[in-house]
């Protein structure tokens, strides 16, 4: 096998998008599996939609993923705004062989055609069907088109598409196709400003990188027949190609979008955008990395072995670029939840507590031990970063204010029930009669079952005491992580607000 070598091209238009990071995920574990090399193309001939900040946030954002670029140039080679001489050689280049030609339309003409086709009911192509009444050096003579150039009137380089040949096209997920040149426009290579479209640079950029596999979003897939008559024209080998299935939002209608993101709630960018206020980045929202490489390499793949829960080298291990399926994946935010609990459920809790310390200020005052005995407590109830504090904060601090929810389901026992727990906490604190929830927990039971009390409303009345509402771990080891002093402390608080 010759060497394999894959790209990621983004454009610096804004942030990184969670369909390009899976573009970016399926590049880098293909490249990985064979032993290749993964390298970053920055495809920034737009220079009217480049946006500042973007190129260093695109690699900031493939850096958390862990996805380690092995080619990014020092001399900006692997940024197209620098390779604009070249473009312009191989667009001459072509124009010398009869591939291509310079035209001289200007864009109001061009407009006012569309406007005459599309009274007729018909669409303007500029191709072999009109070409020749149009204002281009395959109408003119070379002496006009001389005097256009050396006047430097405003031009754009087209492709001489070829007519009624046919494309054959061959891609790694979706097979064979063919389609007939004769109903491909001539388009442009070479924009009036000099810079190159997206489809000659990325042709000549793949072409002189070496790049053996081509991964990208199914949105390029209707330009491959053209971008094989490219290779074609310059008598090059194309690569193999792949398009990958779209992402689409969580009810199926449309590719995923920030929109989307917005409405319900997640974010769909891997990092926060200094321009986006109302919802963060996928590392903000606190889901780990790994995590979220492990959901969206399920969104278009699957381990033939079955296994849903996998480490990046797990993925490289298993991942096989023909096994990628062509029909588009639904954005399930609440299945990217459930990957996320299960790799912190595998983390080790000294692992956890320097992550929850980074993402929850809260957190930086407490003491390590107890914060990590805290972590294990909760871990299984946690989806994300975030939740560990919510979830643990009431082993720290007693709570401040209790759910209204939770106190309307007291009754008239509940005091009693209070006022003896309270008892048994203080007496065995003072005693050291008992020193763990368990003890504590048991001994109040015991007291329900001489007096008739039902032991679920017990639990509840202490639960609400101890959390404020009616969720939390078992009691017996809130009890025995708080201790029985502030046990004590926090039965007696319930107990005065219901005078």
């Amino acid at each position: 096998m010759s060497e394999i070598r894959v790209r990621f091209a983004p454009s610096p238009t804004g942030p990184l998008h969670i369909g390009g990071l899976r573009t970016a995920l399926f590049n880098y574990l293909f490249a990985k599996k064979n032993n290749g090399t993964f390298l970053v193309r920055i495809e920034d001939t737009d220079k009217k939609r480049e946006v500042a900040g973007a190129e260093e946030y695109i690699f900031k954002s493939l850096n958390w993923c862990g996805m380690q670029v092995d080619e990014r140039s020092s001399d900006n080679s692997h940024r197209q705004s620098s390779r604009k001489k070249l473009y312009q050689a191989k667009a001459k280049e072509l124009i010398k062989r009869g591939l291509a030609y310079y035209a001289f339309d200007s864009e109001q003409d061009l407009q006012r055609l569309r406007e005459e086709y599309h009274e007729k009911k018909e669409t303007f192509i500029y191709n072999w069907k009109t070409r020749k009444e149009l204002k281009n050096s395959l109408t003119m003579n070379k002496e006009e088109v001389a005097s256009m150039l050396a006047q430097s009137k405003p031009f754009v380089v087209r492709f001489l598409c070829p007519r009624d040949k046919k494309v054959n096209t061959n891609d790694l997920i979706r097979g064979k196709g063919s389609i007939d040149s004769s109903l491909i426009d001539d388009k442009v290579l070479i924009k009036a400003d000099g810079m190159p479209t997206y489809h000659f640079a990325n042709v000549i950029d793949d072409n002189m990188m070496r790049i053996s596999h081509v991964i990208r979003g199914e949105e390029w897939l209707p330009s491959l027949a053209l971008h094989i008559l490219l290779y074609q024209a310059f008598e090059w080998d194309p690569p193999k190609f792949a398009h990958l299935p779209l992402i689409l939002n969580p009810n199926g209608k449309g590719k995923l979008s920030k929109r989307s993101g917005d409405s319900s709630g997640f974010p769909v960018f891997p990092l926060s955008w200094a321009k986006e206020t109302k919802i963060g980045g996928f590392k903000e929202a606190g889901f780990l990395p790994e995590a979220l490489n492990n959901y969206m390499a399920s969104l278009g793949w699957a381990a033939e072995n079955g296994k849903e829960i996998m480490s990046m080298s797990e993925l490289i291990k298993t991942f096989k670029l023909e096994s990628v399926v062509s029909a588009a994946a639904n954005f399930d935010f609440g299945r990217l939840q459930w990957v996320n609990q299960k790799h912190l459920t595998q983390m080790s809790n000294d692992a956890l507590a320097e992550k929850i310390v980074e993402i929850s200020p809260e957190t930086n005052h407490v003491e390590k031990g107890r914060l990590m005995i805290a972590i294990d407590l909760v871990k299984e109830r946690a989806e994300t970063l975030l939740d560990f504090w919510r979830l643990m904060k009431y082993l720290f601090y007693a709570p401040e204010v209790f759910e209204e929810k939770a106190i309307v389901k007291l009754s008239e026992k509940s005091k009693a029930i209070l006022e003896q727990g309270e008892k048994i906490a203080c007496a065995s604190e003072n005693t050291s009669m008992l020193n763990e929830g368990e003890g504590f927990i048991d001994a109040c039971l015991g007291w329900c079952a001489e007096n008739n009390i039902k032991a679920g409303q017990l639990m509840m009345t202490f639960r609400i005491a101890f959390v404020g509402g009616l969720h939390g771990i078992d009691l017996k080891k809130i009890v025995s992580f708080i201790g029985l002093k502030e046990t004590c402390a926090r039965l007696k608080r319930l107990k005065k607000l219901l005078g």
